[in-house]
């Protein structure tokens, strides 16, 4: 029997509607999965990945790139016509063995200045936000293509399968944001399963119908194995890599029901668990439990973890904003980095932190800063990391990156290694041609390494 597409689709939207539209995207058996894992290519010093993006362009003059002569020359003209230099209001602090400058609106950070390895000459190829982000995350701001975390499971599989490879928490839902952590033209298992809402962030982000309240779980065992029997014939006669991709989601979201609870309930942590994260204070306690949930992820064996903070977009109100951003994160990202080291985690796991781009050094505000693509910093922590370190440099006043510049090709390129993984050799066939996250580009900055 010969079963269409459409009757594939009609079939899951009548009798399959909570595990089928679940949204999740994986694996269906170890042993026959996309998603198996897999030994990387080179030697890894990392195993997993936890992305903190912070949306919006974090500016660099006032976190990790002090800058003393755009304050000694505050208030003279920019390269603005309509602007002028904005010393920063803040003062920075060497912290640390190494003597790594942190801003003092971070004071619980500056005590891990010796697991940073800041990277103050990044630079990328757009100053708007979508396509700035785009990149950020897939390496092309033109075209539509798979997400870093994607890649990432392409070329290493997942530690559990009974869990995504590929976790978004609070992901952005407008400006384009869902293309951020898409599988493009990966197979759908590749893509990442959302937790919450940027926009509308929550105490406690959760997977949409991981319960059907109608049918037991038997019931839905043997829904699941009709349907996938129809999938399966379907396969045998195209050669569309959704519908592989199509019966990992189903097989996961049924796996899922019993262990995605468990890594959300936050109930069996300490006291001082909660407390190192800055949950239940006013400030930090929705930032503090999504970054301790990005730990429980890790430790329960998801690849590529990833945590949204807006809005740091400061083009007024800087006096305001900053203190209260750098006030909201600073704990729970200190916490985190503190819990990961005391797990043994840190050794294996790489934090980054960052985001699409930076700030300018003159604004007509006075209150103030625009966006600059040329020149901004990022930070990278644990697994193969130099740590207490300083890579590149900007000009004296932040403008654009004169030194040590690390483009966000070599970023990628970077991260890949550190995994593992050769980004001049993981690629996809795709429409004639081999694909990559790099494209055609990327350098793997060795000067960061330990």
């Amino acid at each position: 029997m010969v079963v269409s597409r459409r009757q594939v689709l009609q079939s899951v939207s009548a009798g399959f509607g909570y595990l089928a539209f679940a949204g999740l995207t994986t694996l269906a058996s170890a042993k026959e999965s996309l998603l198996a894992q897999k030994s990387p290519l080179l030697p890894a010093r990392a195993r997993r990945v936890i992305f903190l993006c912070m949306r919006g362009g974090p500016s660099h003059m006032e976190t990790f790139d002090p800058k003393p002569k755009l304050s000694a020359d505050h208030g003279k003209p920019g390269r603005n016509p309509q602007g002028k230099l904005l010393g920063s209001r803040w003062k920075f602090q060497r912290a640390g063995q190494s003597g790594l400058d942190v801003v003092e609106l971070l004071p619980e950070t500056a005590r891990h200045a010796d697991k940073l390895c800041v990277l103050r000459g990044m630079h990328t190829d757009n100053e708007n936000h979508p396509q700035a982000l785009q990149q950020l995350h897939t390496g092309s701001f033109q075209f539509t293509r798979p997400s870093i975390g994607s890649w990432v499971l392409y070329g290493l599989g997942t530690d559990n399968q009974n869990l995504p490879g590929f976790i978004s928490i609070n992901p952005l839902t407008n400006l384009g944001g869902l293309r951020y952590y898409q599988s493009a033209f990966l197979p759908a298992a590749f893509s990442a399963t959302t937790l919450g809402d940027a926009n509308r962030p929550s105490r406690d982000p959760t997977i949409g119908d991981l319960t059907n309240p109608r049918v037991t779980a038997e019931g839905q065992r043997s829904q699941l194995d009709l349907l996938q029997q129809m999938n399966r014939t379907l396969a045998r006669t195209t050669a569309d890599p959704r519908v592989e991709g199509m019966i990992e989601s189903y097989e996961l979201a049924f796996r899922m029901q019993g262990e995605v609870p468990r890594v959300l309930d936050l109930t069996g942590e300490s006291k001082e668990t909660l407390n190192l994260y800055g949950i239940n204070q006013t400030s930090t306690d929705i930032f503090g439990r999504q970054c301790l949930l990005a730990r429980r992820f890790a430790e329960a064996g998801v690849r590529f973890i990833e945590i949204t903070h807006t809005d740091w977009d400061h083009h007024g109100f800087l006096n305001t904003l900053m203190p209260n951003n750098c006030r909201t994160i600073d704990r729970p990202i200190a916490g985190l980095l503190a819990d990961l080291e005391r797990r043994g985690l840190l050794d294996d796991t790489l934090v980054v932190w960052g985001g699409e781009f930076g700030r300018t050094p003159d604004d007509p505000t006075t209150d103030g800063r625009g966006h600059n693509n040329k020149g901004y910093s990022m930070w990278l922590a644990g697994a193969g990391v130099r740590g207490g370190h300083v890579h590149g440099a900007t000009d004296d006043y932040g403008y654009e990156a004169v030194d040590g510049k690390v483009h966000i090709h070599d970023l990628h390129a970077t991260i890949l290694h550190l995994l593992g993984l050769d980004h001049e050799r993981l690629t996809y066939r795709h429409g004639g041609r081999d694909f990559r996250l790099t494209d055609v580009h990327g350098r793997v900055v060795h000067e960061i390494m330990a």
